[in-house]
C-alpha cells in the first residue's frame, strides 16, 4: 500500500488530480479504516472542487484518530470545506478546535474569521484579521501603527469623546 500511496501523492504533485483520486479510492476500498487514506481522499476531492464528497472522508479521518500535521491539515480542510458549503456553524466549531489544538497555526484563525463573517459576526472576524495583520506584517507603514491597530482591534464599536 505504501507504494500505491506514494504513487498517488506523486500524481497529485504532478497536477494529475483525477488519477491521484482514482488511485486513492482504490487504496481506500482495501483500507477504509485508515485515517491517513481517508484524509488523502478528502484532500483529493477538495482539490477537484468536490467539497461535498470530501466531507465524509475528512470526518472519518479525524474520527479514526488522525494525528499531528495530518490532523492539522484535516481540521483546516474540513473547516474551510464546511464554510464553502454554507455550513458556517460546523465550520467555526471545527476551526476553533484547530485553534485549540494548534494555537501557533495562524491559518485557523484567519479561516475562522471568514466563518465568523458568514455567521454575521463581523466584529470578531475583523478583530482576528487586524490582530494577525499587525502581528505578522513586514510592511513598514503598518508596523508604524502596530500598537494602535492592536489596541483598537477589539474596540471597533467604541468611541472616545
Amino acid at each position: 500500500m505504501n507504494h500505491q500511496l506514494d504513487e498517488a501523492l506523486q500524481l497529485r504533485a504532478a497536477g494529475q488530480h483525477e488519477e491521484s483520486l482514482a488511485l486513492l479510492l482504490t487504496i481506500h476500498a482495501a483500507t477504509p479504516d485508515d485515517p491517513l487514506i481517508n484524509y488523502q481522499c478528502a484532500w483529493a476531492h477538495d482539490l477537484l472542487g468536490r467539497e461535498l464528497a470530501a466531507v465524509p472522508y475528512y470526518e472519518r479521518a479525524i474520527a479514526l484518530g488522525l494525528a499531528g500535521d495530518d490532523l492539522r491539515g484535516a481540521l483546516l480542510g474540513l473547516g474551510s470545506t464546511y464554510r464553502c458549503l454554507g455550513l458556517y456553524e460546523q465550520s467555526a466549531q471545527t476551526l476553533r478546535r484547530g485553534v485549540a489544538l494548534f494555537p501557533d497555526d495562524r491559518a485557523f484563525e484567519v479561516f475562522l474569521a471568514m466563518s465568523l463573517y458568514n455567521l454575521q459576526e463581523p466584529g470578531p472576524a475583523l478583530e482576528l484579521l487586524l490582530r494577525h495583520l499587525a502581528e505578522t506584517t513586514q510592511d513598514e507603514s503598518i508596523l508604524r501603527y502596530r500598537r494602535a491597530i492592536l489596541f483598537y482591534a477589539d474596540k471597533l464599536d467604541q468611541t472616545w469623546a
